[in-house]
């Protein structure tokens, strides 16, 4: 494993997420790094890799000290997915291991049902894009009912404290929520364990 490259794309996030920039020239400043790191598949530790029997997990892999931007894995278990739900701050998803579907949805109204608007499948190195001004509602299932998948997910705030939204697809009715994350540590991007003495 080499929590080498976790951290070289941690330190370029850093120097792209300055306070100001817009998030248009953000997302297109992170795809050449997101691509780098989706392209080698043995640096994510084991433990944020994990499985649930019952339910996705949101490992917190980074998070910026100012909490202008954070690193999450999602791990999805065979066939799991998300409740349709927001993320009201822009985001960056890599597929790293397997395969998973978005599908976006339409929000009109209260007591209306929601709309699908477009589904697509992230297979190992596709990267999509969520934000309120691209398209911020929508679904993701694990596309396997055999394996587990893993995606990357860059968010532009400390996306376990965000106050966000799941959505009920018949009627339309939203319900606020907060994440939090499935675990209690990050990883240590400074071990020189993987270095060379």
């Amino acid at each position: 494993m080499s929590i080498v490259r976790l951290r070289d794309f941690v330190s370029e996030l850093t120097d792209i997420v300055r306070d100001g920039v817009h998030e248009t020239i953000i997302l297109d400043a992170l795809r050449a790094p997101m691509l780098r790191l989706l392209a080698h598949d043995d640096w994510l530790p084991d433990a944020f890799a994990a499985p649930h029997p019952e339910h996705y997990q949101q490992y917190l892999l980074h998070c910026d000290p100012k909490q202008r931007f954070c690193v999450v894995s999602f791990v999805w278990g065979p066939g799991q997915k998300t409740p349709i739900h927001d993320h009201t701050v822009w985001g960056m998803i890599g597929m790293l291991r397997g395969g998973e579907e978005s599908t976006r949805f339409e929000t009109r109204g209260a007591d209306v049902p929601m709309l699908a608007t477009e589904s697509c499948v992230l297979d190992v190195g596709d990267i999509d894009c969520v934000s309120p001004t691209v398209g911020d509602v929508h679904r993701v299932r694990n596309v396997h009912h055999d394996r587990v998948s893993i995606s990357i997910h860059v968010y532009g705030a400390n996306i376990g404290r965000v106050r966000r939204h799941v959505y009920d697809e018949a009627t339309g009715h939203v319900k606020a929520f907060v994440s939090g994350f499935s675990s209690s540590v990050v990883p240590n991007l400074w071990t020189l364990a993987d270095e060379p003495a």
